[in-house]
């Protein structure tokens, strides 16, 4: 049986084989399940069904950004009463920025790989 392949966006993780390659699946699972909490790693349903993976792996990233946009947006208020200098307020704000940026584009690999394993289930 031949093996179909899916045309990949610059979004596709470097981690993850390329749709239809063998074996393509199982590096998909595993690289999502490096973006959840180990606890739901372990999940057999989450372990056999990769779909129910990326869906939960998508719902992580998506609240890990409203995290990242909070501390972005409360730090200039809220770091020089926790006794924080300027300089490490203003180091903390370009991390936090650059971190939703990260988490931005992990979002949309992961999209990607969602909907590869969905158009190769069908």
């Amino acid at each position: 049986m031949p093996l179909t392949t899916t045309r990949i966006s610059s979004d596709w993780p470097c981690q993850v084989k390329t749709p239809g390659s063998y074996d393509w699946e199982r590096s998909a699972a595993k690289w999502l399940r490096e973006l959840v909490p180990a606890r739901y790693a372990s999940y057999p349903a989450l372990i056999r069904h990769p779909v129910l993976l990326a869906r939960h792996a998508q719902i992580q990233v998506q609240n890990e950004i409203r995290v990242a946009r909070t501390a972005l947006q409360t730090a200039r208020a809220d770091l020089p009463a926790l006794g924080m200098p300027e300089s490490v307020i203003e180091h903390t704000i370009k991390m936090y920025a650059a971190e939703v940026m990260q988490l931005q584009h992990i979002a949309r690999s992961v999209r990607a790989v969602s909907q590869a394993l969905i158009d190769h289930g069908r």
